[in-house]
């Protein structure tokens, strides 16, 4: 632990170093740095969908970095210090897990889940969804959505409901799409209740959307690439290629 303890304490002091004396970091606010944030946090997310272990504590590292540089900064304005970040952390995690500091019974992960969400509504002035950032990612949004309201209660009871709810949904926007003075807004609203359902289908079925759905987008790359390069390599062009031609270098490249 004191290994520990002493590197942390190396991250902060180097922190103040680059703070009194570099010009980059002496510039920075904490809206400067939010974008550059969010990007770090992408990479560690390609880092941990590639199972990078290397990738993946280098990323942690630039993190923790952004984490420390918030801290001094809030320390800067009389705000709040990496400490107070620390001991509201601590009070919070042993709030919300009874079950290991109290007397409430769990049977499983789904269990301390809705209890998580429960005493984050019973403790805070936010609405069961109030917790939920209006910047996330419109998919994850909807993950989280769905969470917090299974949380209180408010979810289907078998998974042949969601399929029907689903296979409404279909409908509703073939029915859409099919009618003769169709909006486009009423068009997207359709598409976005099936992509709503299919959300909640894939809860049901213990699948991160996010995760399956960016695992395709790799997979479609990848086969792309490789189809394209053996397009080239017989002197093709893709972009004068027929779709069926296409096609077969397409089951070329998946197999």
């Amino acid at each position: 632990m004191k290994e520990k303890l002493d590197a942390l304490a190396t991250v902060l002091e180097t922190m103040d170093t680059l703070r009194n004396q570099c010009p980059w970091d002496k510039k920075q606010n904490i809206q400067t740095l939010r974008s550059l944030t969010l990007e770090e946090t992408y990479e560690l997310s390609d880092a941990i969908l590639a199972e990078s272990w290397e990738k993946i504590k280098e990323e942690l590292g630039d993190l923790l970095l952004h984490i420390a540089f918030y801290c001094r900064i809030g320390e800067e304005k009389k705000q709040f210090s990496i400490a107070d970040v620390a001991n509201d952390l601590v009070v919070k995690l042993v709030e919300r897990h009874p079950h290991i500091y109290g007397d409430v019974q769990v049977n499983n992960e789904q269990d301390v889940k809705d209890n998580w969400e429960k005493i984050k509504v019973k403790n805070g002035d936010k609405s069961t969804l109030g917790g939920v950032p209006d910047s996330l990612p419109s998919m994850i949004k909807a993950i989280r959505i769905q969470d917090k309201a299974k949380g209180v209660g408010f979810d289907w009871d078998h998974k042949e409901q969601v399929w029907d709810k689903t296979r409404e949904e279909l409908e509703e926007f073939k029915k859409e799409i099919d009618t003769k003075w169709k909006r486009q807004e009423n068009v997207e609203s359709e598409f976005g209740d099936i992509l709503f359902s299919l959300i909640n289908l894939a809860r049901f079925y213990q699948i991160n959307p996010d995760d399956a759905l960016e695992k395709t987008n790799r997979k479609f790359i990848q086969r792309f690439n490789k189809m394209e390069k053996a397009i080239k390599k017989e002197n093709k062009s893709l972009d004068q290629m027929p779709l069926v031609e296409m096609e077969e270098y397409w089951q070329r490249a998946k197999k």
